[in-house]
């Protein structure tokens, strides 16, 4: 069995820091890095990319809303056109920090309340298919499973692949549990590692209100802005390859 371990990476700005950046990246296949909407600049992105570069970890671009205040994790009222342009400059941003630094991008992973909304709304997700697609038909779609997200891409004729979360409780409709609510956050590596074996081996996750359901994943995402990622991102690696699973980018770089 081969999974994906992807994380958000490269989300500072300016002389702040998100994260430990170089030692998420020793444990994670895949990087997220931000393209300037809701967070990174310049010389993060650059600098980001060089790092994951140097640990033979594939990129993806992380597009999000225009709203670093919030950290993109607050919708912005934007209509289907607005959104495919601020997706596609941003991939592009990402896109000009890579040719400078000599570093492919292989994929677009949509960030934080634009990726919630595009898994809902039809309209959201084909504007951010659009927009991959648009910039380049090489760049593959990670989608959040089960949602619009998924569909949009392969109506964009995208590779898209399915991701689900380490760190992140379920509703029974395939949803996140909102970051507002108890329980949305799993911060126990221990229970976080047991949830997602678990799901491996049977294709069916945990939901917070009611039973499993069932979900496909070619990656996982395990967050890294928060005081434990490294550790938590590290001992769910060591569980995941103790009960025999490779860990391998879910696209070749």
């Amino acid at each position: 069995m081969k999974i994906d371990l992807n994380s958000d990476l490269g989300e500072g700005y300016g002389p702040w820091r998100m994260g430990e950046d170089a030692a998420i990246l020793t444990v994670v296949t895949s990087a997220n890095v931000a393209c300037g909407g809701h967070a990174s600049d310049p010389d993060t992105m650059v600098e980001t990319l060089l790092l994951a570069q140097a640990q033979g970890v594939v990129v993806g671009a992380h597009p999000g809303y225009a709203d670093p205040l919030a950290f993109g994790r607050r919708v912005i009222p934007m209509t289907p056109t607005e959104i495919e342009r601020m997706v596609a400059c941003q991939i592009g941003a990402l896109l000009g920090a890579a040719a400078l630094a000599g570093v492919p991008v292989t994929y677009v992973k949509a960030h934080g309340a634009l990726a919630n909304l595009g898994a809902d709304e039809p309209a959201v997700a084909d504007a951010i298919a659009r927009a991959t697609a648009a910039v380049s038909r090489d760049l593959a779609l990670l989608a959040i499973s089960g949602t619009e997200l998924e569909g949009a891409g392969q109506r964009a004729g995208l590779a898209t692949y399915a991701e689900i979360f380490a760190d992140r409780a379920y509703l029974p409709n395939g949803r996140l549990v909102p970051r507002s609510r108890a329980g949305a956050m799993i911060t126990d590596a221990g229970v976080a590692s047991a949830r997602l074996i678990g799901f491996l081996q049977t294709g069916q996750m945990p939901t917070l209100d009611g039973a499993a359901i069932a979900l496909k994943a070619d990656s996982i995402c395990v967050h890294g802005d928060s005081a434990h990622a490294v550790a938590m991102a590290a001992d769910i690696r060591n569980a995941l390859t103790a009960a025999g699973v490779t860990l391998a980018p879910f696209i070749a770089p």
